[in-house]
């Protein structure tokens, strides 16, 4: 593995091993090698590119498209430039991914041939975005991007970043309706690495091929590839989640790592052939994101024969929290419903409401203290001090911890949804259903779901004489919000039970459906 040491910011990652390991693959999409030594290079034409259209240090840059290995280049690049690379979820309705656009004020943008249709309706309503550079080519008025980066010189700029310098900026669901930016510094990727490489998370070689699966508009996603890149491993670049293609890469490309979602371990293991698959290559699979059930680990264990090891943590806090390793994966040790210990240099503490530490066994909020916690939120300075006091973070995750020092995630103090690792916040759904014509009040809930861990449910009242069918509503939706955000339930009630202040008891509405259980989240 790298010695962390070497990295005085992000923008090194490419430089050491162009230097140490120039002839090695570092990224390998579907067939398509690059080596260490020329996604530096192309990180310098990239860079190059960024200051000549007039990026400024702190500049956002709009990043719309599928996993591409490219993405790398852009990313490097745009740390070289001293840019901050805006991931955007590509799952956004063009609505939505204005206002992220807007909200980060970037000036320019990368976008997939998926995507060229979405961006040409969001350009007008994006008076700052000035050049659009189209990752595929193809596109009759933007710049082809391989074009556009092989007219630019390969010198690297060797600009300055500071520690505290913004590189990434991710989106989560806002709890009133707009998402939030999470700014993301050098120096929080860089504690966090250190933090990985103390106790061998993500212990990744120059001999080890990684799966690098996750969107990248997630922190999962990106991290993967980057300590990929750091550690100077053999990344497989998946470019959309395939189950089948998947497999495929794990037995064909000799996977030895990667990152999956609950959801997608699942679909591993139902798929028809799964057990004719050769894992013989598989050293260990982490996993994060929403909780995972006994039954699913346990046969995914059994399935691929490797190490498991659980990760917890936020895009607020680089992904990083607590850890639970391989060892602790054994059934006999009982710890399988937990999500580890805290990572070194990381303090977790559960608290009440009047932020007291509560003894073990107590259920409160989750706060987490480390040098990997975000900067803030782009340009929502309440929101920030609200979510950081006093360098602690509130999770708006609900848990406790056991004797041992284990910490169990009970439910969320925050009424957010996880569906197939996606996060979905009621308001938004809510907020979306609301116009409807025959809906005059609604409460979205999340319900349990095999499939996807959780799964999205309107319980609506209908105006007096108004007529609606689930279909309608779920329609009517469709045509504001993301399609993995619409539910996919509707309940028609009588009322919604409230508080004396008004406040929708969700705890209310979704104790039927998870009667018998023994948390409140899948």
């Amino acid at each position: 593995m790298l010695d962390f040491s070497r990295l005085k910011s992000v923008a090194d990652i490419s430089r050491i091993h162009a230097v140490d390991r120039p002839g090695a693959v570092a990224l390998d999409f579907k067939g398509r090698t690059t080596s260490f030594g020329e996604i530096d290079a192309h990180a310098s034409r990239v860079a190059q590119g960024l200051l000549e259209l007039g990026l400024k240090p702190g500049g956002r840059i709009g990043y719309l498209g599928k996993n591409i290995d490219r993405y790398f280049e852009v990313l490097l690049g745009s740390f070289k430039a001293r840019g901050v690379v805006v991931g955007v979820n590509w799952r956004l309705a063009v609505p939505e991914i204005a206002y992220v656009l807007n909200d980060a004020g970037c000036e320019i943008a990368f976008v997939g041939q998926d995507y060229y249709a979405a961006m040409e309706k969001v350009l007008p309503d994006c008076p700052k975005l000035k050049t659009v550079i189209a990752m595929d080519g193809g596109h009759p008025t933007w710049p082809s991007y391989e074009s556009w980066r092989d007219a630019q010189p390969a010198k690297d700029p060797m600009l300055p970043v500071a520690p505290d310098d913004d590189v990434i900026q991710l989106y989560t669901s806002g709890t009133t309706g707009h998402p939030k930016g999470v700014q993301l510094t050098s120096k929080n990727y860089l504690t966090l690495f250190e933090s990985f490489e103390k106790i061998k998370v993500a212990d990744y070689s120059p001999e080890d091929v990684i799966l690098i699966a996750m969107p990248f508009f997630h922190v999962a996603g990106v991290n993967i590839g980057l300590l990929s890149l750091a550690a100077g491993s053999r990344g497989i670049v998946l470019g959309d989640i395939d189950p089948q293609e998947i497999l495929r890469l794990i037995e064909t490309k000799k996977v030895t790592q990667g990152f999956l979602v609950p959801a997608v371990i699942l679909f591993l293991t139902q798929q028809p052939n799964a057990k004719e698959i050769d894992f013989a290559s598989l050293k260990a699979i982490s996993y994060g994101a929403s909780p995972i059930s006994d039954e699913v680990l346990l046969t995914a264990k059994n399935l691929m024969g490797c190490d498991f090891l659980q990760l917890y943590g936020l895009t607020e806090t680089t992904g990083g929290g607590t850890c639970l390793t391989p060892e602790d994966h054994d059934p006999s040790r009982g710890k399988l419903r937990s999500c580890g210990k805290p990572l070194p240099g990381h303090e977790v503490r559960v608290v009440d409401g009047e932020g007291r530490t509560l003894p073990p066994g107590e259920v409160g909020e989750i706060q987490i203290k480390a040098a990997n916690v975000m900067k803030g939120y782009w340009n929502k300075e309440e929101a920030t001090k609200k979510a950081i006091v006093e360098e602690w973070f509130f999770t708006g995750d609900a848990g406790y911890f056991d004797n041992d020092g284990y910490l169990y995630i009970h439910d969320r103090v925050k009424d957010m949804i996880v569906s197939g690792g996606e996060n979905i916040y009621p308001a938004e759904v809510e907020n979306a259903i609301f116009g409807h014509p025959a809906v005059a009040d609604v409460a979205v809930i999340g319900v349990p779901d095999e499939r996807w861990g959780e799964a999205v449910k309107a319980c609506v009242v209908k105006k007096p004489g108004a007529a609606a069918t689930p279909a309608e509503i779920i329609g009517w939706a469709r045509e504001r919000i993301a399609g993995y955000k619409l539910p996919k339930t509707v309940d028609f009630v009588d009322a919604l039970p409230r508080n004396p202040t008004g406040k929708v008891l969700r705890r209310e509405l979704r104790k039927p459906y998870w009667e018998g259980r023994d948390r409140q989240v899948n």
